[in-house]
């Protein structure tokens, strides 16, 4: 009674993110740090959104077997079809569909009659519990809607089959009050609801994601939808991190607890934000850079002496060592092997091989090698794609009296060497003009930041650069000790995604939905 399943929505409706495009490979790296974290639910995917979500949705669940697997599918049966087909053979499976229910869904979106939409959503549940027991349904826009007929709804996808029912908050209209409050209202007028699981699935909009979600569990609900850093659509979802720790930490308030290793959170979050090119801000809660640092000087000598006068939560309880032990260019394999698993990491000796050479360069321009910059190696390891440009050189020339000039050398996968250059305004901007010449194509730089790994002058810095190309964007990493070949890295990664998208193919134009809770 006191368990909370956490339904992670990362790979689905963070996907959705802005700016955010995750490889196949990409969305099962993350899906196995979920399921290290022990997390209940990760829904994988929307299959018949794309070929790469089918073949993601696909391979996860040939991949993971500790955590439930869904997919979600509008409420038609092709979708289930489709839904069925990529899962497999997998039996920790679940489906997840969904249809509006508030007036102002149906009367803009569906066009449909709260008739038409209580027989759509119960034909829907029905055809998929055919293939599958585990079926969720879930009402989109559950906060705008009226409740007596939101629970007519929940009443028949439940008779129809339904083992879970979720109410989502899709656009951020609630508050906490309001949404605890109609909580507690489905839960005390839809019949057989102690035989199935309540769901609540909030959005960020107007900054209370959380809060709404904690409302939800202190009101009955027994599963929390939200996404590592709280990616989504729009200003996100109810980030994933913030949910676990405030149930884990205010326990004596909640009384709920839930399965998740809360040692796993930060390494996901970093996960995540690597493979997303979504920088998590510094004073982001839980996982932000500046969450444990004190800097007043009262806090800092109340802390030295007894850590919970300013500090709720211990760091190494989400997965931050408090270990100072630095490495450099003296620093044998060993050492860094032992280093790379006190931080948490079960890496291949291929892959500990190939980082321990990154780490001797590293550790040629570098004094002193943190664990951040370590993690920094891995996670860019991580994030590698098949290259299809590598940047073999740059060079700049550039000064308040001089017009920048920027020249760059690419080789290509069949071996081609590509050399140009081009004058810019600024450094980058010479940088990113002689890579488009050399490639011979044009982007839109939609974003570009720049930030340093650790502190000090010979800190690694880490470049992400958001590239668009007939309206949809690609994100770039690139790392290094010299901040302008880290850019130039950050642009050619980005390209490399561009050129090795797999692509979409277009929902099919139903009436039931284009939006996605």
């Amino acid at each position: 009674m006191g368990k909370i399943k956490i339904f992670d929505t990362t790979l689905r409706d963070g996907a959705q993110t802005s700016g955010v495009c995750f490889e196949t490979h990409e969305k099962v790296e993350i899906a196995e740090a979920l399921a290290k974290m022990k997390v209940d639910i990760i829904e994988a995917g929307f299959p018949v959104a794309s070929k790469s979500d089918y073949h993601a949705v696909e391979k996860i669940s040939q991949t993971i077997s500790t955590s439930i697997v869904s997919a979600l599918v509008r409420a038609n049966q092709k979708d289930i079809d489709i839904a069925k087909q990529a899962l497999g053979k997998n039996e920790n499976v679940r489906i997840h569909t969904f249809l509006a229910t508030s007036d102002i869904q149906l009367a803009h979106k569906l066009k449909m009659s709260r008739a038409q939409v209580m027989a759509h959503a119960q034909e829907a549940v029905r055809y998929a519990k055919q293939f599958i027991d585990d079926v969720e349904f879930t009402a989109e826009d559950a906060s705008r809607s009226d409740w007596d007929f939101l629970c007519q709804v929940f009443n028949g996808v439940i008779a129809a089959g339904a083992t879970t029912i979720n109410i989502a908050d899709t656009v951020g209209y609630a508050t906490p009050d309001e949404f605890g409050h109609l909580v507690k209202y489905v839960k005390e007028h839809v019949h057989d609801i102690d035989k199935v699981t309540i769901g609540v699935h909030c959005h960020n909009d107007l900054g209370m994601a959380t809060a709404n979600s904690l409302a939800g569990v202190i009101y009955g609900a027994t599963q929390v939808e939200c996404t590592i850093n709280g990616l989504g659509e729009r200003a996100g979802n109810a980030s994933l991190e913030e949910i676990v720790m405030a149930l884990a930490t205010r326990y004596e308030y909640y009384k709920k607890s839930t399965n998740i290793d809360t040692r796993q959170i930060y390494r996901a979050s970093r996960l995540v934000s690597t493979l997303s090119g979504i920088m998590v801000s510094p004073n982001k809660a839980i996982v932000g850079d500046n969450a444990f640092i004190h800097v007043a000087g009262g806090h800092q000598h109340s802390v030295s002496n007894h850590a919970p006068t300013f500090e709720i939560m211990r760091p190494e309880s989400i997965g931050i060592s408090r270990n100072t032990m630095v490495l450099n260019k003296l620093s044998g394999r060993q050492m860094f092997e032992e280093r790379v698993a006190h931080l948490g990491y079960e890496l291949s000796a291929d892959v500990v091989n190939q980082l321990y050479v990154q780490f001797r360069e590293l550790a040629k321009r570098k004094k002193l090698v943190y664990d951040r910059d370590i993690e920094a190696l891995i996670n860019s390891k991580k994030q590698q794609i098949q290259e299809h440009y590598r940047l073999l050189s740059h060079s700049i020339l550039s000064g308040s009296a001089t017009i920048a000039t920027g020249s760059v050398r690419l080789e290509k996968m069949n071996g081609d060497v590509l050399e140009e250059a081009s004058c810019g305004d600024g450094p980058v901007d010479a940088l990113f003009k002689a890579i488009k010449k050399a490639i011979g194509r044009e982007f839109s730089l939609k974003d570009y930041q720049l930030k340093a790994v650790t502190s000090g002058q010979d800190a690694l810095g880490e470049a992400t650069v958001w590239l668009e190309e007939a309206g949809i964007v690609y994100s770039g990493r690139g790392l290094s000790t010299d901040v302008l070949e880290a850019t130039a890295k950050a642009y050619v990664n980005a390209i490399n995604k561009q050129v090795g998208s797999n692509g979409s193919f277009k929902l099919p134009l139903l009436n039931e939905a284009e939006q996605m809770n």
